[in-house]
């Protein structure tokens, strides 16, 4: 079982930093806990500095830029987690569901979740593997790339 600081450990480690929550930016929480139950808010891919990252991954953005996005969601979807949960160590990745700004001819979409996917098993070991869905759509929200949703669990 993973300890409480072994997440953090790993976050350092892995010199990954984690942003403060994310602030809505419409009338809707980043975060809502039901029981143990942490269902996260659809967040888009911001560098910390806030720079959004945008374009139509197969135009604009290559795979390996996309991957990259996805990670960067990935740090903001576990904030987000350990605001709920008051530690990383005690939460589990339940499920990931993906929205990828993506040419119609687009299909490595699995490819580039994978980037929020490896990040949650990176940093909470066996407890960041979780089931996920993902889809390549027209157009998102001010043109980001992508857009990733999560649903965490407590543990204990």
């Amino acid at each position: 079982m993973l300890a409480n600081d072994d997440a953090e450990a790993r976050l350092v480690a892995l010199g990954v930093q984690l942003p403060p929550l994310p602030t809505p930016i419409a009338n809707y929480l980043p975060f809502r806990l039901d029981g143990n139950t942490i269902y996260l808010a659809g967040q888009g891919p911001r560098h910390l500095d806030g720079a959004l990252c945008t374009g139509k991954v197969g135009a604009d953005v290559s795979v390996a830029d996309a991957y990259q996005h996805a990670r960067l969601i990935g740090t903001r979807l576990l904030s987000a987690a350990r605001a709920a949960a008051g530690s990383l160590g005690n939460v589990q990745a339940v499920k990931v569901f993906g929205m990828i700004n993506a040419t119609p001819d687009f299909v490595s979409h699995p490819d580039v979740i994978n980037g929020c996917s490896d990040l949650f098993v990176d940093v909470l070991g066996e407890f960041g593997q979780h089931a996920r869905s993902v889809v390549g759509v027209n157009s998102l929200s001010n043109n980001m790339s992508m857009e990733i949703e999560a649903i965490f669990r407590i543990r204990g």
